[in-house]
């Protein structure tokens, strides 16, 4: 059985995540700032009337602060590129560097996170795919967007 991943970058490590997840990718948005938000919060967006929270997946798992952080600007175009994924009803956007190409993997060469990889980002990562150059570390949706309700 295969898997479909939409690849994206986050400070040069490639990530995936399952497109049945996945609604669309779009450009960066205007965000409008959210006062007394966690600091992986970036804003809200609206998209097409409905209202989105955008989240810092690079602070979301513990990397770090995203240089994109410092460029964004409220009421301006932000930078990167949003990926808009669903689950469960919910709806957020993940904000990344780049993003690749949908990728499709063979389940039997699907190993677990690696054991040196600690703290947030093993906590929301289901598991790794080997590339030619490294791995494809697959994040969990629900693990992801399950930490908005906390």
């Amino acid at each position: 059985m295969a898997q479909q991943l939409c690849t994206f970058l986050i400070n040069g490590i490639c990530f995936g995540i399952d497109v049945q997840h996945v609604q669309e990718v779009i450009r960066p948005q205007v965000m409008t700032r959210v006062p007394l938000a966690p600091a992986d919060i970036c804003g809200l967006i609206n998209l097409r009337g409905q209202i989105i929270t955008v989240i810092d997946l690079q602070l979301r798992l513990d990397m770090g602060e995203s240089a994109m952080r410092s460029t964004i600007h409220y009421g301006d175009e932000a930078q990167g590129f949003n990926i808009i994924v669903c689950s469960d009803h919910e709806v957020a956007s993940l904000l990344v560097d780049q993003v690749g190409d949908v990728l499709e993997f063979t389940q039997n060469t699907f190993q677990p996170p690696p054991t040196t990889l600690k703290g947030k980002m093993r906590q929301m990562l289901a598991g790794a795919y080997p590339l030619a150059e490294g791995f494809l570390l697959v994040l969990d949706t629900e693990k992801i967007l399950d930490t908005l309700n906390q």
